[in-house]
């Protein structure tokens, strides 16, 4: 067996290697505050272990309480790290208030003289955050099934080693320490521990950079006023030789667009653009499309809606903008959209389609605008 020295020197390189890698992660994507954290956190550890890997067998309250207290503070901001890594917007207040009740809690009975109930809090604490942690990313699985779960299983089993290693004290009555304690649960817990840094770190590490591709993906297909998709990611959906039986397309052009950024500013036309792509997103389905494709011009592909359906759902979406009466500079004047739409016939392609769709739109504004005109039922391609 590895002795426990050796041990605690293969968790502090492991534990050092992890916090470097977290700061590196944080510096690039300076956002993601669960990195800090968990760098943090892990800091914090690496001194405690350092200073217990100098104590020489020995077991008085500088060796012991200063580390402990490192120890708990730095799982609570591992813990702090978890519910961020869940939800950025998590509130922090159960990580403060565990992490303020340990501390008070395991220093007590050192303080009292009882160095082996001191422990045995500091093994209960460490092992509540270790759940606490586990729990996180269970919770959160659906966002990669093996990994979270397995970072969960990590979790769990450090958790039952650092209970294990409280079990043994209680059950031997060790209320008194005089060096550190010797036992099979404690050669676990320190296994667990180098195996769980490494294991957690790696698999956190993993989905952060999976997310942070997700994330760069997102902000390449997504325009960045409205929130809609843009014109590239439209036309990676449906490309022009697809054949499209069945699918409605309809096309947006908000009318005198600039005559609202001449009269009102440009910002207030961006305005006009997000409150219409809010409108868009509030009609539409889950199912279906909208692209910004141009400058005031948007578009929307709705699947399985027959020719009714399209042309009721373009009609309010063109009454929803008029309701919001958002002035386009002249006092009885408000923005309003024009709408062409076309459903695809038999064998029908995307870009024939889109065409028609488009066709029909410059109709309606040819028409006086504030409207919406639908380009008749194709049979054949």
């Amino acid at each position: 067996m590895i002795d426990n020295a050796t041990l605690l020197i293969g968790i502090a390189f492991s534990s050092a290697s992890l916090m470097i890698a977290l700061l590196i992660g944080w510096l690039n994507s300076r956002h993601e505050r669960y990195l800090v954290h968990g760098a943090a956190g892990i800091g914090l550890i690496v001194v405690a272990v350092a200073i217990m890997g100098f104590r020489n067998g020995r077991y008085e309250l500088v060796h012991t309480l200063l580390p402990f207290t490192l120890i708990l503070t730095g799982l609570s901001l591992v813990y702090s790290g978890s519910r961020l890594f869940r939800n950025p917007s998590a509130i922090l207040t159960p990580a403060i208030v565990v992490g303020a009740v340990s501390v008070p809690a395991m220093a007590a009975p050192f303080l009292l003289g009882y160095s082996g109930l001191g422990t045995i809090a500091l093994n209960v604490f460490a092992g509540l955050f270790m759940v606490l942690c586990a729990r996180e990313y269970w919770v959160s699985r659906k966002e990669g099934v093996v990994a979270m779960s397995t970072n969960a299983f990590i979790y769990t089993l450090t958790a039952i080693s650092f209970f294990s290693c409280a079990a043994v004290l209680t059950i031997e009555q060790d209320w008194v320490l005089t060096s550190p304690a010797d036992n099979w649960a404690e050669d676990f817990n320190s296994i667990m521990t180098l195996v769980g840094l490494t294991g957690i770190g790696a698999i956190t590490l993993t989905l952060h950079h999976a997310r942070a591709a997700r994330r760069h993906r997102l902000e390449a297909n997504t325009d960045e006023l409205t929130g809609v998709l843009n014109r590239r990611a439209l036309f990676q959906r449906f490309r022009d030789n697809d054949v499209v039986p069945g699918l409605a397309v309809i096309m947006f052009d908000l009318d005198h667009f600039k005559q609202i950024n001449d009269r009102k500013g440009h910002a207030y036309g961006d305005m006009v653009l997000q409150r219409f792509a809010d409108v868009l997103l509030g009609e539409l389905g889950h199912t279906d499309t909208i692209a910004r494709v141009g400058g005031e011009e948007f578009c929307a592909v709705l699947p399985g809606r027959d020719w009714e359906a399209a042309r009721q759902l373009a009609e309010r979406v063109r009454k929803a903008l008029a309701d919001l009466r958002l002035s386009i500079g002249n006092q009885d004047e408000v923005a309003t959209v024009s709408a062409g739409m076309a459903t695809g016939g038999a064998e029908e392609h995307f870009g024939s389609l889109l065409s028609r769709a488009d066709a029909a739109l410059y109709k309606a504004k040819e028409s006086g605008r504030n409207q919406v005109h639908v380009a008749p039922v194709r049979l054949v391609a």
